[in-house]
């Protein structure tokens, strides 16, 4: 895939919640709160394990390569059930990184069942992950539908993480 169409993307997407943010707004009748406002949340967490992945170049012309990943990831503990993940990374010629990357978590949070998008960012140093993610404003399903949060995960690229979500639900 070439940079120009995954760019354009990048840009669909963010139009696309920001559009979603407008309607859920629109719908409820009262403004979204900021991410500065205090609220109510919950911290989940959960072990992620990484079952398969997938890589390949997207563009090699010059340093730094850019890599196209797919994985399937499976969540344990308050977080429980599996997502496929798609990532852009940039990797460097130290085999440091950076990542963004999307998923849809399919399963249980808390009990609650239904479906998720995750937007997060990744920095790959010495072999170990830390990411920050965030749901994605109006991606909820099931009994996860209104559903916001923000957390992470830290662990060995490729192997295993300890994940953290902070929700609450508008």
């Amino acid at each position: 895939m070439r940079f120009e169409t995954i760019a354009k993307i990048a840009i669909i997407s963010l139009s696309i919640c920001q559009a979603t943010n407008a309607q859920l707004e629109k719908e409820t009748k009262t403004p979204m709160q900021s991410r500065t406002e205090p609220r109510q949340r919950t911290r989940a967490k959960a072990k992620i394990t990484v079952q398969s992945s997938q890589s390949k170049p997207y563009d090699e012309t010059a340093s730094p390569v850019l890599v196209e990943i797919d994985l399937s990831e499976k969540f344990t503990g308050d977080i429980d059930g599996e997502s496929p993940v798609r990532a852009l990374q940039l990797l460097r010629d130290d085999k440091s990184a950076c990542l963004i990357s999307m998923q849809r978590f399919r399963g249980k949070l808390s009990g609650r069942q239904g479906t998720f998008v995750l937007q997060g960012s990744e920095i790959v140093e010495n072999g170990k992950i830390k990411a920050t993610w965030f749901v994605v404003p109006g991606s909820g399903t099931g009994n996860l539908s209104r559903l916001r949060g923000e957390g992470g995960f830290e662990g060995e690229f490729g192997k295993g993480s300890d994940g953290w979500l902070d929700y609450w639900f508008e």
